[in-house]
């Protein structure tokens, strides 16, 4: 499977997908298809039109997993919405921000569009320091969790969403995208463990290492920390 039909491969439900990402569902399908408030029309972030489709690509996963870095800066993602459309256009993917070109080599010319297009600091993806074009915060908490195919376009494979310590890890070829350590479903180590059983008990059960199953579990527990 090459990089593009892995961003293009249909992965979650909106629901689903919010539910990983710590997201409400409502402002997961504002991001993808934009939406209307007091007679205004606000058009979509992640998609380059509205499609209505309840369907969540690998790609779209991934560049909602980037916004959601900024989703308490205050600042409208919408300022952000023509650097993307540019960076489509520039890089020639729909899906830019799943790819390791804008975070790699071609910091320069997102710098160059933030500026042409007076995008915030706040959820700037670059910015200058002396001499150099630096990620921001933001962006680098984002880049490092995810893992990105060295060749061609660059495109994302996996993400590491419990940070790049744990094994967790989100593959669109295992498990249909489920959270997953070592091919074992977080969900299912968390349900053995929440169910009464031991860390012991369900190492020997599942074949996996008692601090794989522990970071498993800890990582069920955070996402219903978020989903609470």
């Amino acid at each position: 499977m090459d990089n593009l039909s892995i961003l293009e491969r249909p992965v979650y439900g909106i629901v689903e997908a919010a539910g990983l990402l710590g997201l409400r569902p409502d402002r997961t399908r504002a991001w993808l298809d934009g939406y209307e408030r007091s007679g205004t029309s606000y058009p979509p972030v992640v998609r380059p039109q509205a499609t209505g489709s309840e369907v969540v690509t690998w790609g779209e996963f991934v560049e909602l997993g980037y916004l959601r870095e900024y989703r308490r800066k205050g600042v409208s993602l919408q300022r952000l919405r023509p650097v993307i459309d540019e960076l489509r256009r520039e890089l020639g993917t729909p899906y830019p921000l799943a790819t390791a070109q804008p975070f790699l080599y071609g910091k320069e010319l997102v710098l160059e569009l933030q500026e042409r297009h007076d995008v915030p600091r706040a959820i700037a993806i670059v910015i200058r320091s002396g001499q150099q074009i630096m990620l921001t915060d933001s962006a680098d908490r984002f880049f490092r969790k995810v893992e990105f195919d060295p060749h061609g376009d660059g495109a994302a494979k996996k993400i590491h969403p419990a940070g790049r310590a744990s094994p967790v890890v989100i593959d669109p070829l295992v498990r249909f995208g489920n959270p997953s350590v070592d091919g074992a479903s977080t969900e299912r180590l968390w349900e053995l463990f929440d169910a009464g059983e031991t860390l012991a008990e369900i190492s020997s059960n599942c074949d996996l290492p008692t601090d794989r199953v522990s970071a498993a579990i800890a990582y069920g527990e955070q996402l219903r920390t978020l989903a609470g």
